[in-house]
């Protein structure tokens, strides 16, 4: 099962993208060479990781290993639209790692590859060399991967070994077993969205108004009460992820910079969409619904049938 590094802490320089696990040395192969797991499944949603980090964060490892030759072990499963690179970020990836990364990568093994690889790979194949496409080899299952790697000492993610067990089980006709959700990593200290109101509070010196909730407020307070169709109005989904980054990351965020007044409505949206509990908890449900209900008057004429009746 792959774990985090338990030696990693929060001094390293790439703690924000390092913490999700996403590459790791995994010991040798049978040549000696220094194995890398890639798995897409550590890969968390696009507004969560800033891809270029990701990218600095590679080199920045694999930096350290390329001068021997090493292995890389890609696992598939796990990708999705919600945290998948862009093509532009691929192409721009595979210019980054030059001749000095290339060179001594003796063997890229591609496991439970899917029609997504093949429609990539030929999108790309113009820019592979020949060369480099012989040193890739696809894996359907782990048991593959086994023929060519001492798996033992393989980090492979439990949601991997899970999704493997399912495809053996669906080839022998047998119901898969029940997934298992695996725990939730550590979210940063500077963390912002999708943590819960009382982390904000221990985070921000007891501050009761978590930080997006009052800057946003605030701007929209001071500049955009009169613009049309406030929250109601979408902005662009890379821009709020973008400002999501750079609050998680603890950067400040000038809402002056992107001239479009709906962009703090929709973070100030979002933020309050990604809460891990309720605004208005549970037990105050009631209480809060009352406080909507008008009150109740008493009728200022006599009812329909005693008007009949008279």
């Amino acid at each position: 099962m792959a774990a985090l590094d338990p030696m990693l802490n929060t001094s390293h320089p790439f703690y924000d993208v390092a913490r999700h696990g996403i590459l790791q040395v995994a010991g040798d192969d049978r040549q000696g060479r220094r194995i890398f797991t890639f798995s897409c499944c550590r890969l968390p949603p696009l507004h969560q990781l800033n891809h270029q980090r990701l990218l600095e964060y590679l080199k920045y490892t694999l930096d350290q290993h390329v001068e021997n030759d090493y292995t890389i072990v890609y696992f598939h499963y796990g990708l999705s639209s919600q945290n998948k690179p862009s093509l532009g970020w691929l192409q721009n990836a595979y210019k980054e790692f030059d001749r000095k990364y290339k060179k001594n990568l003796k063997a890229l093994y591609v496991v439970h590859p899917t029609s997504l690889i093949k429609v990539v790979w030929n999108i790309f194949k113009p820019l592979i060399s020949h060369k480099f496409g012989k040193k890739v080899t696809y894996c359907s299952t782990l048991r593959e991967l086994r023929e060519h790697l001492q798996c033992d000492q393989l980090l492979v993610p439990p949601e991997v070994v899970q999704y493997d067990e399912k495809l053996q089980n669906l080839q022998k006709g047998q119901l898969p077993p029940p997934t298992k959700t695996p725990p939730p990593r550590p979210p940063l200290p500077t963390q912002q969205f999708g943590v819960s109101l009382q982390y904000l509070k221990d985070k921000n010196q007891g501050e009761l108004i978590p930080p997006v909730l009052r800057w946003t407020v605030t701007y929209l307070r001071e500049k955009g009460l009169r613009t049309e169709g406030l929250f109601r109005r979408s902005a662009s989904a890379q821009t709020v992820r973008q400002i999501q980054r750079l609050y998680d990351q603890g950067k400040p965020v000038n809402f002056d910079d992107y001239g479009d007044m709906h962009v703090p409505a929709v973070i100030l949206k979002t933020f309050l969409r990604e809460l891990p509990q309720p605004l208005l908890t549970f037990q105050a449900y009631e209480q809060i619904l009352g406080i909507t209900r008008p009150p109740r008057t008493q009728l200022c004429c006599p009812p329909l049938s005693h008007g009949l009746l008279a």
